[in-house]
């Protein structure tokens, strides 16, 4: 593969083109991920180390980033808080550690998902898809739902919805509490889109994954209560005595009154 500075300038946004940032400091595998996305007609930038990366990132303005957790030196945890700190690319981790708290804590940081290697790239391009499907910034588009009727029709600007001092606006993909805005990757948004759409319906972490990460996702359902948990926090809800978002033993969650 060709180094860093062999690489061509990046040219200015073909905004016919997803643009996909493969980092990974494995770099026959990296080739190997850049050759399938180019097959599917993404653009793609390549990176073997997390500040470098960072600013590819900075420059390339991707829709989705491919993200080893085990990069040397700047490691994926921490490529990963800082990107989210300017873009609301999809972040899919890869990891090649099998422990469920290393995809938990990758989870906790802002990645959408995550892939144990070995892996098939083909499935990760079809899950990069899948995931691509749903809204980046798109004031007007709301997250599928396989529930009849969890959506308001499009055709017109809905109201906000309110549970408490909480307001959700999804036309606008903003959420406010008290007045102040609350700072959500669009994972959590689309979550507590789906649950505000039905506040008295408990929807199973399957019927959450099917409207949130689509319903060709595959892995652990668990990964919706680690999104949960994020949301929680940033809205100050107490898991014990929720006001927003109510645990339903056995079943999922459902959105709560706010009081």
């Amino acid at each position: 593969m060709e180094s860093m500075d062999d690489m061509p300038a990046l040219t200015p946004r073909d905004t016919a083109a997803l643009r996909a940032l493969v980092v990974d400091d494995e770099r026959p595998l990296a080739a190997v991920v850049v050759s399938y996305l180019e097959r599917e007609n993404f653009e793609v930038a390549v990176s073997y180390d997390g500040m470098d990366a960072l600013a590819r990132a900075r420059e390339f303005d991707p829709d989705v980033v491919i993200l080893d957790l085990g990069l040397p030196g700047t490691d994926g945890i921490e490529v990963c808080r800082e990107l989210r700190t300017f873009s609301d690319a999809y972040v899919v981790m890869l990891t090649a550690r099998i422990a469920e708290m290393d995809k938990i804590i990758g989870l906790s940081v802002g990645a959408d998902d995550y892939v144990t290697k070995p892996f098939s790239p083909r499935e990760l391009v079809a899950r990069v898809r899948a995931m691509l499907r749903r809204p980046r910034n798109a004031a007007t588009d709301e997250p599928r739902s396989p529930v009849p009727g969890a959506l308001e029709p499009r055709g017109g600007e809905p109201p906000p919805r309110v549970f408490g001092a909480l307001q959700i606006d999804i036309a606008g993909r903003e959420v406010r509490l008290s007045e102040r805005p609350v700072g959500l990757t669009r994972t959590e948004f689309d979550v507590l889109a789906t649950l505000s759409s039905r506040p008295g319906m408990a929807f199973s972490r399957r019927q959450l994954i099917d409207s949130v990460w689509g319903e060709s996702w595959v892995g652990n359902e668990h990964l919706v209560d680690v999104h949960v948990g994020n949301l929680r926090r940033k809205l100050g809800d107490d898991p014990v005595a929720p006001r927003y978002v109510t645990t339903i033993r056995g079943i999922g969650y459902r959105m709560g009154t706010g009081r």
